[in-house]
């Protein structure tokens, strides 16, 4: 997809984050249940899908003709980076034509000890027309990796982080911060679970938003409701 014609149709949208890691119940082998989650949230007015894995990103994108964030999770020793870590799950995540292309860009160092600014330069140099977007915690990373060419900069690891550790909620005021200071477009993600937060963060500035675990992750959804219920009982 054009790349002005991907930032005029997300801009000021929702994407909706399909997800199921192997630990949580709506995960299968066979993949299928996150293509059915990306039809519902087009069907409903998406305007783009963050996804995990080759295998969900490849077959959401058989069944909606809208952006995909692609990002792949897996853990390496040594290090608390798990999103996109190395140029290996970049390679796999270009081969399958992510339209953005989404990695951790948090302070600490890769398996090969390259920050992350430094990581966005390389997967710039080899693949200078992909978009990218950095899943931040802080001003000082995200203004790092937007400098260093990040085409989006997230909040998606605000609040957890060692540096921003009980940080539960939607920080508007870092939403608002980065939005007039950073150079690259403000995806405000993370702990976002109403849609008045949703319209509060577009109004900080956030130039789109993506929201997983209040649309996405029946488990999740229950357990809200259920420790309010029980809350309420004591």
């Amino acid at each position: 997809m054009d790349k002005e014609k991907l930032f005029a149709q997300i801009k000021g949208g929702l994407i909706v984050s399909c997800q199921a890691l192997e630990t949580e119940p709506l995960y299968t082998k066979e993949g299928g249940v996150m293509p059915l989650m990306a039809k519902a949230a087009a069907m409903s007015g998406a305007v783009g899908i963050r996804a995990n894995t080759v295998r969900d990103i490849t077959q959401i994108k058989q069944v909606v003709d809208l952006p995909v964030i692609g990002i792949i999770k897996k853990d390496y020793p040594g290090t608390p980076m798990y999103i996109t870590v190395t140029m290996k799950e970049v390679d796999e995540l270009v081969a399958c034509g992510v339209d953005i292309l989404a990695v951790q860009g948090t302070g600490a160092l890769r398996p090969d000890g390259s920050t992350s600014a430094q990581f966005i330069r390389t997967i710039k140099a080899k693949y200078p027309d992909q978009l990218v977007m950095a899943d931040c915690d802080n001003f000082e990373n995200a203004m790092a990796c937007a400098e260093a060419g990040a085409d989006f900069v997230g909040t998606t690891m605000r609040g957890y982080t060692p540096e921003t550790k009980g940080i539960d909620d939607i920080d508007f005021d870092f939403v608002h911060k980065l939005a007039a200071e950073c150079p690259a477009k403000v995806i405000a993600e993370g702990h976002i679970h109403y849609p008045e937060q949703a319209v509060k963060a577009l109004e900080a500035g956030a130039f789109a938003l993506v929201v997983g675990g209040a649309i996405t992750r029946p488990a999740e959804i229950t357990a809200r409701f259920t420790g309010a219920i029980n809350a309420a009982k004591k």
